[in-house]
């Protein structure tokens, strides 16, 4: 698989966008990052891993707090790679209220679940998901997740849009933020194992 060396920071990631990503040149866009919703970091340094990526990136916060809660933060360190949709904390604060907080203090075995469903193994950049949903024609393209759980990818109105187990969908908002052990995609909404 190819890894990209450019971060793309956009708030609205198109077909178009992630193209032009996938030879290394800027997406030309009229749109204009979110302040709080940037979400990926202009840079990552050696030895950075996912954890420390999403750490080091307020738009995080919760996404942080909840794998510390569910004792992730080992995990996600490791070698890996990985490739994470990694949802932003507007994507936790459209759960229902006092979800966030049932699941990191007294249901943390559900937060796992729901955590790892947005892990995948190896690395999919940007340009390999969309040759990889391309190839899938008229059909939608699987991904499976580390805890065996599958959601889908499709390119709807010039976007990626992710559709978990229960049918909702969750759209990519800047892709190929990189980790030393693997890919962080951003997911405006958390994406839930059934």
């Amino acid at each position: 698989m190819i890894t990209l060396k450019k971060t793309l920071t956009t708030s609205f990631v198109t077909v178009g966008a992630l193209a032009l990503a996938a030879c290394g040149a800027e997406p030309a866009s009229d749109e204009t990052v979110a302040a709080d919703e940037s979400a990926a970091v202009e840079e990552t340094t050696t030895g950075s891993t996912i954890v420390d990526v999403a750490a080091g990136d307020e738009s995080f916060s919760t996404l942080v707090a909840a794998v510390t809660a569910a004792d992730l933060g080992e995990t996600l360190s490791a070698e890996g790679p990985f490739t994470v949709f990694a949802p932003v904390n507007d994507a936790f604060a459209k759960l229902p209220e006092g979800t966030v907080e049932t699941l990191t203090t007294e249901d943390t075995e559900a937060l796992t679940s729901i955590l790892t469903y947005h892990v995948v193994p190896g690395t999919i950049d940007a340009a390999t998901l969309i040759a990889a949903i391309e190839a899938a024609g008229e059909e939608d393209y699987t991904i499976t997740t580390v805890g065996g759980g599958t959601f889908t990818a499709a390119v709807v109105d010039d976007s990626v849009v992710l559709t978990d187990a229960t049918g909702a969908t969750s759209t990519v908002t800047a892709t190929n933020v990189e980790a030393s052990n693997g890919l962080i995609h951003v997911i405006d909404t958390v994406l839930m194992p059934g």
